[in-house]
This record gives structure tokens, C-alpha cells and sequence, in this order.
């Protein structure tokens, strides 16, 4: 049979911001389900939980798997619990001051700066109860990446379609980076080179609210993103994003209070301003880039190989060939301060190699060149750092 053919996102010609929020705690005040759903089975909201959590501890179950199994438990006899209904208990989660009008504006600002934005979900709640929400209906998200249930002919829930907990978040965030959005589209681990992923993730944002965010918010953060912690700006509470900041998940937070000329408006303004700016310079970047590599293939044999196995590991989309080919370069002694130089930026600038980095063939060569450094430039002691780190 046929792949399916999926429709993806291709690279812009302006830069794309991606701005990716948690919901609950967020974008909302409390947990969806506990403003309408958990009352109306007839449940205090902290028994509700209990249940769920105990469930999930004493049957090593997903905590996510867990709630979503009581909810659909508690509701027989009780309420319908089909996507209809879930979408109704959406429509009545409250939102933080100014979430409303905020998608549309940051939008439009995004516009006048000569720079695409868009907005993504990434929650562990409900999709049903997301796309109940008037925000949803107005069509602010691009995509809603949240747990979600399978509907039987009658549409009433039966079975987990999606589950997101806080490990598995991550993956939407290379999807939103290489375009690639449908769930099922295994094109998410095809090859891109940098100058072809549509959002890179210096250009991505991400807002959320607590523990279960900092998977995607360190992630985020390594790459080069901005990572936003935000709190109620009535409870004033602001130990989680200290200890966010604290732990280097964030690298900003900001009461969760979306009206204009708020901090957070002003902070994601920012953000975009600098998106604006950078993106004039990689272009020139790239463009210099591309006419160096040129050069450098018009050269003789030996600089072609070295220059090919340059251009090959930027490019590795996967950690076998990044440790083929890091095995041929472990053989060549002699690089010049500028090969170095591209070396050390590929370990930062490329997901694949950064992620084994620490790895012991990689660490070995990488320690290799920084030993041959007579002086350490940003990007040698950026990588000679992460080897470093216990973290």
C-alpha cells in the first residue's frame, strides 16, 4: 500500500516564529477538566485526582492514560462523554486576562516586523476540550498537539487516540521545526540540513507553566530558543519559575497576563524584533557559506574529501552516520584554525551530532580539537563547556 500523503509545511521566504504554549496553568488558571467536567460526576476536584493518580501509581500506568480512563469511568450514568460534550465543557474553561484577543495581535505584529508567527498547543489536557475553547474556534492555533480519544460510531469516546505526557512533548517540537505536522508522518526523521528547517529552533518560543514543561523548555533553551515561564499574576507565586530559572530551563518568566503592554507582550514583542534582525544575518550567513563550500570543491583531492565530510556531518540526520562519519574525520590531523571553527559550530548548530556529543568516539575527537586550540574561540569553549557539564 501507498504512503499516505501528508500535508506538510514548506520554509517561507520571511522567517517563521513558532510560539508553542502548555494550556492548563498557561493559558487557563486551573486544569480544564476541574472547571466543569470533574463537578459535574460528581467529584470534589482534589478526590478526582487522587483517584486518577492512585490508579496510575498502583498500576504503573501512564498518569495521563490514567485520568483520561476515570474520566470516561466516572461519567457512565452520569453525562454523555462524547467529543460534542467534551467540547462544551471547553467552551467554558476561564483563560488568563487577554488570551483572547492575544493570538490575533501577536500575529499581526509578527506581520508589521516582516515575520511569520504561528501558534502551536502542546498540552497534556484534553484536545476535544481545547478545541471547544473560543480562542480554538477563532483559529488561533496552527496545530493542537494534546491527549486525545478515539470516538465510535455513536461519538462516544472508547478508547486513548493520543496521549502526550511530558516526556513525549519534545517530538512536536521537531516536527513544528522541520514542517512535518501530521502525527503519523514518519518524515520527521528524514534528513534536513539547517538551511532547510522551516522553524529552527532559535526561532521557536516556548510558554508553559511547571515541571511537566521543562522537557520541551530545556530542549528549547539548549538549542538556542526562548523559553518563557509564566505565573498567576493574582497568587503572585513565583516558585517555580525561580526554580526554573534556577535549574537553567528558562531563560524569562512573566506573569501569565496576555494584555498589551504587559511584560509578557512586550518579552514575545522582543523576541520577534530579534527574530527580525538575526534572520538578515543567517541569510548572508548561509548565502557566504554556500559560495565558500563552492570554492572549496574546486580545490584539490584531499580538501574535496575534507570539505565533503564538512558539508556531511552538518548535514547527518542520524547518529549512525554521524558516527561513521566521525570515524573518517578521526583519521585527518591537520585541520586548519577555520575547519575547527566549522566543527565546533556544526556540534552546536546540529541536533544529531550535539546529542551524542558526549558519546565516546565524538568526545574523543571533539577533545582532540580543542587540545590543538592555542586560543579558545566562543564556539570551542561553548562545546569544550557542554563536555564538561555534569548535566
Amino acid at each position: 500500500m501507498p504512503d499516505k500523503e501528508y500535508e506538510r509545511k514548506h520554509k517561507e521566504t520571511n522567517p517563521v516564529v513558532a510560539i508553542c504554549y502548555d494550556f492548563d496553568k498557561t493559558l487557563s488558571p486551573d486544569d480544564m477538566q476541574a472547571q466543569g467536567y470533574i463537578q459535574s460526576v460528581g467529584y470534589d476536584v482534589p478526590d478526582f485526582w487522587k483517584k486518577s493518580n492512585s490508579l496510575a501509581s498502583d498500576n504503573e500506568m501512564d498518569q495521563n492514560l490514567a485520568y483520561m480512563y476515570t474520566m470516561k469511568q466516572e461519567s457512565e450514568g452520569k453525562v454523555l462523554f462524547t467529543k460534542e460534550k467534551l467540547a462544551e465543557y471547553g467552551a467554558s474553561v476561564q483563560l488568563f486576562p487577554g488570551v483572547e484577543q492575544w493570538f490575533e495581535r501577536i500575529r499581526e505584529y509578527g506581520k508589521s516586523q516582516g515575520v511569520i508567527v504561528e501558534h502551536y498547543i502542546i498540552s497534556s489536557g484534553l484536545k476535544e476540550m481545547i478545541e471547544g475553547t473560543a480562542v480554538a474556534k477563532a483559529g488561533a492555533f496552527e496545530k493542537i498537539y494534546a491527549s486525545s480519544f478515539y470516538y465510535n460510531e455513536k461519538g462516544v469516546a472508547v478508547w486513548p487516540a493520543q496521549v502526550v505526557n511530558y516526556t513525549n512533548k519534545t517530538q512536536f517540537l521537531f516536527r513544528i521545526e522541520k514542517g512535518v505536522l501530521d502525527i503519523n508522518d514518519s518524515a520527521v526523521n528524514e534528513s534536513f540540513s539547517p538551511e532547510e528547517m522551516r522553524v529552527p529552533f532559535r526561532n521557536i518560543v516556548y510558554i508553559g507553566d511547571s515541571d511537566t514543561d521543562i522537557p520541551c523548555m530545556k530542549l528549547v533553551t539548549s538549542y538556542g530558543g526562548h523559553s518563557i515561564g509564566v505565573y498567576n499574576a493574582e497568587s503572585k507565586d513565583k516558585t517555580k519559575v525561580y526554580k526554573m530559572m534556577r535549574d537553567g530551563r528558562i531563560k524569562y518568566f512573566a506573569p501569565a497576563d496576555y494584555r498589551e503592554g504587559t511584560e509578557l507582550d512586550l518579552l514575545v514583542k522582543a523576541i520577534i524584533n530579534r527574530t527580525a534582525a538575526n534572520e538578515a544575518l543567517e541569510t548572508l550567513h548561509y548565502k557566504y557559506k554556500i559560495e565558500r563550500i563552492k570554492a572549496d570543491k574546486e580545490s584539490n583531492e584531499e580538501e574535496r574529501k575534507r570539505t565533503d565530510l564538512l558539508i556531511s556531518l552538518e548535514n547527518s540526520g542520524s547518529f549512525a552516520t554521524t558516527h561513521s562519519l566521525i570515524s573518517e574525520l578521526q583519521e585527518i590531523d591537520d585541520w586548519s584554525y577555520e575547519e575547527k571553527e566549522i566543527l565546533f559550530q556544526i556540534a552546536l548548530d546540529n541536533s544529531q551530532v550535539r546529542y551524542i556529543l558526549r558519546d565516546l568516539d565524538v568526545e574523543t575527537f571533539y577533545r582532540k580539537l580543542l587540545k590543538s586550540m592555542k586560543t579558545m574561540t566562543s564556539n570551542a569553549q561553548e562545546v569544550k563547556d557542554i563536555l564538561e557539564s555534569d548535566d
